[in-house]
């Protein structure tokens, strides 16, 4: 869609001033895109400078022109979490909004700060809002901890539940992540490590939890094999149905028990390579 709109012309190489000055005097139109041609830029104004802004251009600018044009509107983007929030939170607790999630599946998982807490339901809210296919949110409570690699969870906003499908380099995993470790931030380490495994190879995940190593490994090579263990029950349930959703049983094998044993009982000098997804523990099983 286009509109006409007031602006200012100016030559390329003093596009970039001309945008900080406007941008300071708050007359500089964002929902239009900026216009360039050969050797000026165009860039749509929300009014016309009143003569005190006028004087500030002019003597900052050495030349320009004031036009109207029809410009191109740019796409909108959906609120974000600041945004929404900014008329339900006092000014000074925004600044406090988390700035990152996790978001596993249909499930965001949050860490709200100590001096949001009592926002915390608002705060969901509003995050179901700027993430459309987000259908329940958690908030952490306390870090990470235990031989399972758990944190205790609260539903702060949406359907109560804490069970889904994440998709990852097209796989699917299903996951509780109230009873099963599982962080999407480790998406690009997931498949940075199968891309690695060459044919033919065997491979053990010391800690798979419900598999986004040793399924995507033996997702991406048909001649691999993965012995995948972990200590969580509630995780290696999850890890065999995960094993059956992506095709991949002739080429996983799920093992629950301690890594150590298992190695020592079934794996000692079977592996090409091995997955230590622990960095706390890793250096003891070396």
């Amino acid at each position: 869609m286009s509109v006409r709109s007031l602006c200012i012309k100016i030559r390329k190489i003093h596009g970039e001033r001309t945008l900080v000055l406007i941008t300071k005097l708050g007359i500089i139109n964002r929902e239009l895109k900026i216009q360039p041609n050969k050797n000026h830029i165009s860039i749509p104004l929300v009014r016309s400078p009143n003569e005190i802004e006028l004087g500030k251009l002019k003597a900052e600018l050495l030349h320009f022109e004031l036009e109207t044009k029809v410009f191109a509107k740019k796409k909108t983007q959906g609120k974000t979490l600041h945004q929404v929030l900014e008329d339900q939170l006092p000014s000074n607790l925004l600044a406090s909004l988390p700035r990152a999630l996790d978001i596993i599946g249909d499930i965001a998982v949050i860490d709200i700060p100590l001096e949001l807490k009592t926002h915390k339901q608002v705060i969901g809210e509003a995050l179901l809002k700027t993430h459309k296919n987000v259908q329940t949110v958690l908030a952490k409570i306390g870090a990470v901890s235990g031989i399972y690699r758990l944190r205790e969870i609260e539903q702060i906003a949406g359907i109560k539940k804490t069970t889904t499908t994440h998709k990852e380099h097209g796989c699917q995993y299903q996951v509780d992540v109230a009873t099963a470790y599982f962080s999407p931030r480790l998406s690009h380490e997931h498949n940075r490590v199968a891309s690695l495994v060459q044919k033919g190879e065997t491979v053990v995940d010391l800690f798979a939890g419900v598999g986004p190593f040793s399924v995507l490994i033996a997702k991406k090579n048909a001649d691999a094999k993965v012995y995948a263990i972990d200590i969580n029950p509630e995780a290696v349930e999850f890890l065999k149905k995960n094993i059956r959703l992506n095709r991949v049983d002739n080429r996983v094998i799920p093992i629950l028990g301690d890594a150590r044993q298992a190695v020592e009982d079934k794996l000692l000098g079977v592996a090409d390579r091995v997955i230590m997804n622990l960095p706390e523990k890793a250096i003891e099983f070396v």
